[in-house]
């Protein structure tokens, strides 16, 4: 019996690269996307490479919408193996938090935090029911853990992500249930393409910017997802693993242009 995975969001970027990687390797994928298109697209392209695919078109932040997606889930085989609480958005941003309005930081919470806990919630039962072996992957942001200057109400929310995950594991590990996360960053993807996180800068910087010297490709942070999801990842709980090019890890420190080590201070690189 192949596993069941919902996938929130699976239809583009790093979502539509886990809905693809679940299906090959032989998942169910329940694709739940508020782009309609999109998420046909990203099913035809599933089925025709062999995969399951089934989708439920809506906004997860929606109550509604959350239980469509487990009613659909759980009438494939009565299981939820994995679920993927993929949305999240930076946008709608402003230049900085004395601007913002609440408005922003209400729909930010929607797509950042709430639906994490809705959609979690509400499978949460089945997934104790069945007796566990179940793996939920959230995914959150670099952003999470350092400063980013203009978008404090999206590093909050991801924050919270990362310490909803950590906690939650610990409830529901004696259960056989795993909660795991990705932090990702400098993703070229649909949402964040290459072009707008160059806004017209030279690519050849790229290196002074990112440790392994280029941007994430969408199957890399899938790749991560799919493993978090895996049997391979069967005593790994709790975590949110960075996917991040060792950005990071460097926290500020940029390669010299000049080659000549490494600067904190990036007017001088």
């Amino acid at each position: 019996m192949s596993r069941v995975s919902i996938v929130s969001g699976g239809a583009l970027g790093i979502g539509g690269a886990t809905s693809r990687r679940l299906a090959a390797r032989g998942d169910t994928v329940v694709l739940n996307d508020i782009d309609g298109d999109a998420a046909a697209a990203t099913r035809d392209e599933i089925v025709a490479a062999g995969g399951s695919c089934v989708v439920v078109v809506g906004d997860i932040v929606e109550p509604d919408v959350v239980a469509r997606v487990v009613e659909t889930a759980l009438g494939i085989t009565g299981r939820i193996d994995v679920l993927i609480n993929n949305v999240g958005d930076f946008r709608p941003a402003s230049k900085d938090f004395l601007r913002s309005r609440p408005e922003q930081w209400e729909r930010l919470h929607e797509l950042n935090l709430l639906h994490v806990l809705r959609l979690t919630h509400a499978a949460l039962p089945h997934l104790i029911e069945q007796g566990g072996g179940a793996a939920i992957v959230n995914n959150s942001t670099v952003e999470a853990f350092r400063g980013i200057p203009g978008n404090a109400v999206y590093s909050a929310y991801n924050a919270g992500v990362s310490a909803f995950t950590k906690s939650l594991s610990v409830e529901v590990g004696r259960h056989g249930i795993r909660v795991n996360a990705i932090a990702p960053d400098l993703a070229d993807s649909e949402q964040t393409p290459a072009a707008l996180m160059l806004n017209g800068k030279d690519p050849a910087l790229i290196p002074t910017w990112v440790p392994l010297g280029r941007f994430g490709r969408v199957e890399e942070y899938a790749a991560v997802i799919e493993f978090l999801s895996s049997d391979a990842a069967s005593y790994l709980t709790g975590h949110t693993i960075p996917v991040d090019g060792g950005t990071l890890a460097a926290s500020g420190w940029y390669a010299r242009v000049d080659g000549k080590g490494w600067t904190n201070f990036p007017l001088h690189a």
